[in-house]
């Protein structure tokens, strides 16, 4: 037999299995990529959330990409547990950040804190366009930033004003609301047409058009 077909064989006799190779790969702690990808998704989720009723295109991406992330961390966790235990001991640190960025981001989501802050931002831009607009009638703005959303549109109504942001909500139309008086959330009232109202802080709500 010759040299060359030596090293050939030696070669395959080498090559790892499928198997062999997620045992290698689950063995190792989360890296430079799985971690910054899971903050980016969290990220994703953070801007959909900070949109009045959402946002369509970072709710795909955010939730499709977290839930792919998951279930990769959940296999190699499992793997690793089974295999490398001290490895996990070792790099502990590692293997808990991912489980923490994703409670973070939960946290901040159920508290609605990034729509709470980026309105925050955007009130006195927001205040400017309110004074502009009288009753009963629609002003188109085209897209135009104020503040930190980009708006449609902007009306009053029964004594509330309402903002079309562009690109918000997730099945339908939804913007934001200011209003005096406190609004009546999660119905539908008398004179809004099928407009929903949610209440964000002080006199500023959500609404989604149904």
């Amino acid at each position: 037999m010759s040299d060359a077909s030596v090293a050939k064989l030696i070669e395959i006799a080498r090559r790892p299995t499928f198997g062999q190779r997620i045992i290698s790969w689950a063995s190792r702690p989360p890296g430079r990529l799985y971690l910054p990808a899971c903050a980016l998704a969290a990220v994703v989720l953070l801007y959909e959330d900070s949109m009045p009723g959402g946002h369509l295109p970072s709710a795909l991406i955010g939730l499709g990409g977290g839930a792919l992330l998951a279930a990769m961390g959940a296999l190699r966790l499992g793997i690793a547990l089974t295999v490398a235990r001290p490895m996990i001991r070792f790099y502990w640190l590692r293997w808990i950040t991912a489980p923490l960025i994703a409670a973070v981001a939960i946290a901040l989501s159920l508290s609605d804190v990034a729509l709470k802050a980026r309105v925050e931002a955007s009130t006195s831009d927001l205040a400017g366009v309110r004074e502009t607009v009288s009753s009963s009638t629609t002003v188109p703005l085209n897209g135009a930033w104020f503040g930190l959303y980009p708006l449609r549109a902007a009306e009053a109504e029964e004594g509330v004003t309402r903002f079309t942001v562009e690109g918000a909500g997730l099945l339908h139309t939804s913007g934001l609301a200011y209003s005096r008086e406190p609004l009546a959330t999660e119905i539908f009232l008398p004179g809004h047409g099928s407009v929903v109202y949610e209440h964000i802080s002080g006199p500023w709500y959500s609404w989604t058009e149904y």
